[in-house]
C-alpha cells in the first residue's frame, strides 16, 4: 500500500477511534498499532484523552515487596523479617509467585498464607498464578475451586494474572517449551479465581513470535473474561526480557522498540475502554524513561515500587530494581499530574501508610 493511502487509512482509524474507541474491528486495531510518526502521536493523545476522561488526572502507584514462595520454607525467620521491614517502609502489598518444589509441605501455598497472615494480618497478598495454584491444588487432591476457596479464607486477597504471555496455543507453546497450559485451561484458571471473588491482574508479554494480529486476539480475549467476570483489576503489557527466551528462540525474536510499545499501550486503552480501567506503565520492565511516555499515552498506574529494604535485597524476583518516591514525583510534576499511593484494588492506603512511605522510602535507580 503507498505511504499515502496507509495515511489515509490510518486517518480514518483514529477518527473512527475517536468516536467509538472499543468499536473498531480488529483490522483498525491491527493499522493503529503499525502507526509512527504524527499518526503515533495522535493516537497516543487519543488514548490520553480516554484516560483522562476514564480515571483523572492522578498517577498512581502501589508499595510491594515481592518474594519467592521458598523462602518460606528455606528461612522461614527471614521470611518474617522481610515483611514487617516492608511494613515499616510503608507497604500495603506482598507478591509471591513461582513453584514450590516437591521438598516442600504438600499444604505449603496455605501455609504460606497462613504464616502472611501470621506476621502481617493488615497487608494484602497477592500470591500464586494460575498454573502455581492449579498445581498447589492438584497435590491437595483438590479442585482449583476448592483450594482458592480455603485461600481466600486464610488470607489470600488476590490472585496475579501472570503467564498469560500469548494466547496464543502456538505460540505459547514454543515460548515456554511446551510447558505452558494450553489458552482455554488459563482462561478457565482465571475465571475460576474471579468466581470466588479473588481479582487478578490481566497481563501480556509483547515483542517476540506473535504478530499485531495476536496482540489484538490476546486483548480481546481479555475482553471477553472481563465481559463474563469482571475480575481484572488493571491491564500490565510487558515486553519480553532476554531471561524469558528459550535459547533455540534467541535468534527469532524481535524484540519490541519504543514506538510500537507505545503504540500497543495506546491501543489497549482504546480496546478496553469502559471494561478494565487502569493501564500500567511497566517501569521495571521498559525503564523509567519510556514508562513516563506511556503515562503520557493512555497509562494511568506505575504499579508497585518494589521496595529492597535492607535486610536481603536479593530476596525477591525484581531484586535491585526500587523507584524512589522523588524519582516518581518528578515524572508525575513533568507531566503537570498529582500523584497518589493505592492499594493492591485501587483503594486507599490511609495516612498511616503514606507517613510511613514518607519516612522510609526506598533508595533511587542508580
Amino acid at each position: 500500500m503507498p505511504a499515502s493511502a496507509e495515511q489515509a487509512g490510518l486517518e480514518r482509524w483514529l477518527s473512527r477511534a475517536a468516536a467509538d474507541p472499543a468499536g473498531l474491528p480488529d483490522a483498525g486495531y491491527v493499522a493503529l498499532l503499525g502507526a509512527d510518526g504524527t499518526a503515533l502521536e495522535r493516537l497516543c493523545a487519543l488514548a490520553d484523552a480516554l484516560r483522562r476522561e476514564r480515571v483523572g488526572e492522578e498517577i498512581t502507584f502501589a508499595v510491594n515487596r515481592n518474594l519467592h514462595p521458598e523462602l518460606r520454607f528455606r528461612a522461614p525467620e527471614r521470611f518474617s523479617e522481610l515483611l514487617v521491614e516492608a511494613w515499616a517502609l510503608g507497604a500495603t502489598e506482598v507478591c509471591i509467585q513461582g513453584p514450590l518444589s516437591p521438598a516442600t509441605p504438600r499444604d505449603g501455598a496455605l501455609q504460606i498464607v497462613a504464616a502472611v497472615r501470621e506476621v502481617l494480618p493488615e497487608i494484602h497478598l497477592h500470591a500464586f498464578r494460575p498454573a502455581e495454584f492449579a498445581a498447589a491444588a492438584e497435590r491437595l487432591g483438590l479442585t482449583p475451586q476448592r483450594f482458592l476457596e480455603r485461600a481466600r479464607d486464610l488470607g489470600l486477597g488476590s490472585v496475579p494474572g501472570t503467564a498469560a504471555r500469548i494466547l496464543d496455543d502456538a505460540i505459547r507453546a514454543r515460548l515456554s517449551e511446551g510447558t505452558d497450559p494450553p489458552v482455554a485451561r488459563w482462561v478457565e484458571l482465571i475465571e475460576i479465581a474471579h468466581g470466588v471473588g479473588l481479582a487478578s491482574t490481566a497481563t501480556m508479554v509483547y515483542g517476540h513470535l506473535e504478530t499485531p494480529d495476536h496482540q489484538v486476539a490476546h486483548l480481546r480475549t481479555l475482553a471477553a473474561i472481563q465481559d463474563r467476570t469482571g475480575g481484572f483489576s488493571e491491564l500490565i503489557l510487558m515486553p519480553i526480557q532476554p531471561e524469558q527466551v528459550p535459547p533455540v528462540l534467541a535468534g527469532a525474536v524481535r524484540w519490541a522498540d519504543a514506538r510500537e510499545t507505545r503504540a500497543l499501550h495506546a491501543v489497549a486503552r482504546l480496546m478496553l475502554s469502559g471494561r478494565i480501567d487502569h493501564l500500567q506503565a511497566p517501569w521495571p520492565k521498559t525503564g523509567l524513561a519510556l514508562a513516563a511516555e506511556l503515562l503520557a499515552g493512555g497509562a494511568d498506574d506505575v504499579g508497585g515500587i518494589l521496595l529492597d529494604g535492607t535486610l536481603d535485597p536479593g530476596a525477591g524476583p525484581e531484586a535491585g530494581r526500587s523507584l524512589g518516591l522523588e524519582q516518581l514525583e518528578s515524572v508525575a510534576a513533568a507531566l503537570g499530574r498529582g500523584l497518589r499511593q493505592r492499594t493492591t484494588l485501587y483503594g486507599d492506603p490511609g495516612p498511616e501508610r503514606r507517613e510511613a512511605l514518607r519516612r522510609g522510602s526506598p533508595a533511587p535507580l542508580p
